[in-house]
């Protein structure tokens, strides 16, 4: 079993191969691990640009080291590699890949990328910070340079410039491919338009990943050896009824889609329970689902949702009103099972999430804000919840007793004792109105057939981005719409992704909503 593939500060990174060493690794040894690897994963995807020279920029920390070694192994292939130092070796580690590399045929040191149609940028990794200076600075340039030229870019561990912890991009290199060593870094998902494509190579900190409490990335094969099968002999009760509670008037569509991405996620019935007047406008447009207006009594809410159904998704359409309030307030007491809440069943505790805390008293639910939604709810505003990406949910996880889902780039999923999950599946596809209703219906799914939230969460964002990638297909992201990735869902089930070879752990398509490689 490949080990987790970690997200880690550059603290948190140094951290790990600093373990690594103490362990009984040398610190030459990691770095060769990561330029061989590199050159392997190089050499794989653009055999056809080593036909002609390679242009290798280095800097003078280890990151350059990475870079000296890749120069050797691909010369070793039978590359021409052109290496251009900004500035001196300074680690015992970076001066001996130099020298093994200059006594390597093929290898020579270079003042400009010549004709390279391949460039590896190896100037600035995760001990760098600031903006760039001098030469570093011209480095990056000449990079860039090449690029606008052409050239296929490949940085090591982070595009140089690119901060590793808040993703800061303003002074990076813009890479087609990163290929960054041991762990994944959370600069790389917050500016995947910098990043390209990204690959994890294992360079042995395996031994080590239990340490610290670094969330851990969601890939198709830890939700596919999680999500149950269908049994041959199933029937829609076993497969699970889902109340979704949402739809004021003007706004049926949020229940529609959402009830569309739980019948493509294997639910077996649906229940739109929603505002009396759109009860003719959902039963229309969506056949397979029951309709019920929403509850103005108990005895109602006994009927429509809690005698009925198995998990009630609460907020898509609800509207932000008092009567959405009171609708929200019934149905969370009188229902007393698993629950997602999204978008205005959110809204409508805005300011109140101990209020929310109180009704959902424990059981298994799953929130699911945006950044925005957070902000309402915990009265933090918007900007926090982006600048703290990673550890915003938290706190909201605690007051609330419920996992919470904080969707974006990337999706962070924690649950009420800290633990998280990182999903980094998707594309720009996704940033248009109705998505989140797709992944309530997903999460709402998953949430019914599994019974476990932060496993249910994790295992919807993962899928909702599958759909949304085998949606666009290499298409640009702006001609890709969301009925394509609704019926995209339907395929994420047949787990088909490729298995990456030794020693790659995961790879990340390109997210930056062009038509990928040049």
């Amino acid at each position: 079993m490949r080990p987790r593939v970690r997200v880690t500060t550059a603290r948190e990174s140094a951290a790990r191969d600093q373990a690594a060493i103490a362990a009984g690794t040398p610190s030459a040894v990691l770095m060769s691990r990561a330029g061989e690897g590199a050159a392997r994963c190089i050499t794989r995807r653009f055999a056809t640009l080593l036909i002609h020279p390679v242009a290798v920029f280095a800097g003078s920390g280890n990151n350059g080291g990475d870079g000296w070694v890749v120069a050797r192994e691909l010369a070793r292939r039978g590359a021409a590699v052109r290496v251009i130092p900004a500035g001196d070796p300074r680690t015992p580690d970076a001066t001996a890949a130099r020298a093994e590399a200059l006594a390597t045929p093929g290898v020579s040191v270079a003042a400009d990328t010549g004709e390279a149609r391949l460039v590896v940028d190896a100037l600035l990794g995760t001990g760098s910070s600031g903006p760039p200076r001098d030469a570093i600075r011209d480095a990056i340039a000449a990079v860039r340079g090449a690029r606008a030229r052409g050239a296929v870019i490949v940085s090591l561990d982070l595009p140089s410039g690119l901060d590793p912890d808040s993703g800061d991009a303003a002074h990076t290199v813009r890479a087609d491919l990163t290929i960054t060593f041991g762990t994944l870094k959370r600069g790389l998902l917050m500016a995947r338009g910098a990043a390209g494509a990204i690959i994890v190579i294992d360079i042995g900190l395996s031994a080590e990943e239990g340490r610290g409490t670094s969330p851990s990335l969601v890939t198709g094969a830890w939700v596919r050896e999680r999500i149950p099968s269908i049994a041959a002999e199933a029937h829609k009760g076993t497969r699970r009824k889902l109340a979704i509670v949402g739809g004021q008037a003007g706004m049926a569509g949020a229940t529609i889609l959402a009830a569309r991405a739980a019948m493509r996620s294997g639910i077996g019935m649906v229940r739109l329970v929603v505002a009396r007047d759109n009860i003719p406008v959902v039963q229309a447009a969506e056949p397979y689902a029951l309709a019920a207006a929403w509850p103005v009594r108990d005895e109602d809410t006994r009927d429509a949702v809690a005698d009925w159904a198995d998990v009630v998704l609460l907020g898509p359409g609800l509207g932000d009103s008092p009567e959405s309030r009171a609708v929200a307030e019934r149905v969370l007491t009188t229902w007393r099972g698993p629950v997602v809440i999204d978008a205005d069943g959110l809204n409508v505790f805005k300011g109140d999430a101990a209020r929310l805390g109180a009704l959902l008293a424990g059981r298994a639910a799953l929130l699911t804000p945006h950044a925005a939604e957070f902000g309402r709810l915990t009265g933090s505003g918007t900007a926090a919840a982006l600048a703290d990406r990673f550890d915003a949910g938290a706190a909201l996880a605690r007051t609330t007793g419920a996992v919470v889902l904080l969707k974006g780039v990337p999706t962070v999923i924690t649950n009420p004792v800290g633990d998280r999950w990182v999903s980094a599946a998707g594309t720009p596809a996704l940033a248009a109105a109705g998505s989140g209703d797709l992944l309530g219906g997903i999460a709402a799914t998953l949430l019914a057939q599994v019974g476990e939230p932060f496993v249910a969460g994790a295992a919807a964002a993962w899928a909702h981005g599958r759909a949304a990638e085998l949606a666009g297909a290499g298409r640009p992201a702006r001609g890709v719409t969301l009925a394509e990735v609704e019926r995209a869902i339907s395929d994420v089930w047949r787990f088909d992704e490729p298995e990456c070879e030794p020693p790659v752990l995961v790879e990340l398509p390109a997210a930056a909503g062009d038509a990928g490689y040049r």
